[in-house]
């Protein structure tokens, strides 16, 4: 059930991906094919399609991909963070299942909201490129490069709460099972 809702997501990041890539908007192009590359990683690792990360955290990362789609000015830089924090879970749940990383529940928070830093980072350098290279629109003044900032981190931090309730409940469900089993 999981791998079924899972790929129906994925097709949904890649629509996303060409929909955005042909209406010229290059970020959220790139965000939702990073996200479906990310979703489909442990099926390519391990050579199964029911391999899958779990399809809540996908909807959690395909939600603010379609709010961004449909361009809210007063809530652009609060979707772009929690696009930004999304995908940072997806890379963590990716790092978890395909890789011997073992992260505890405390810290995949704290390593989600620095990679949702980082790589708004990586975002303001690659977005001044473009402005000086391509021509594209820049950020004006550092108030508004702070306020993207900002806003990225408190979509971190919620995005890493939100994580962290996901992980207490899956380790409790896991815990559950074996007394299921031998009950």
């Amino acid at each position: 059930m999981n791998a079924t809702i899972a790929w129906v997501l994925v097709v949904v990041f890649v629509a996303i991906a060409v929909v955005s890539f042909l209406n010229i908007l290059f970020v959220e192009a790139t965000m939702a094919a990073i996200a479906a590359f990310v979703a489909i990683s442990p099926a390519v690792v391990y050579r199964s399609w029911t391999r899958t990360v779990p399809w809540p955290l996908l909807l959690v990362a395909s939600l603010p991909l379609f709010v961004a789609t449909a361009r809210p000015v007063f809530l652009d830089d609060i979707v772009t963070g929690i696009s930004v924090a999304t995908l940072a879970m997806l890379v963590v749940v990716a790092l978890e299942l395909t890789t011997a990383v073992r992260m505890t529940p405390q810290f995949a928070v704290v390593f989600t909201v620095i990679v949702t830093l980082a790589t708004a980072g990586f975002w303001a350098v690659g977005s001044a490129a473009s402005a000086t290279y391509l021509g594209t629109r820049f950020i004006e003044t550092n108030t508004e490069l702070m306020t993207i900032f900002t806003a990225t981190f408190v979509a971190g931090i919620a995005a890493g709460v939100l994580f962290w309730l996901y992980f207490r409940r899956r380790l409790a469900a896991n815990v559950e099972r074996p007394r299921e089993r031998g009950a």
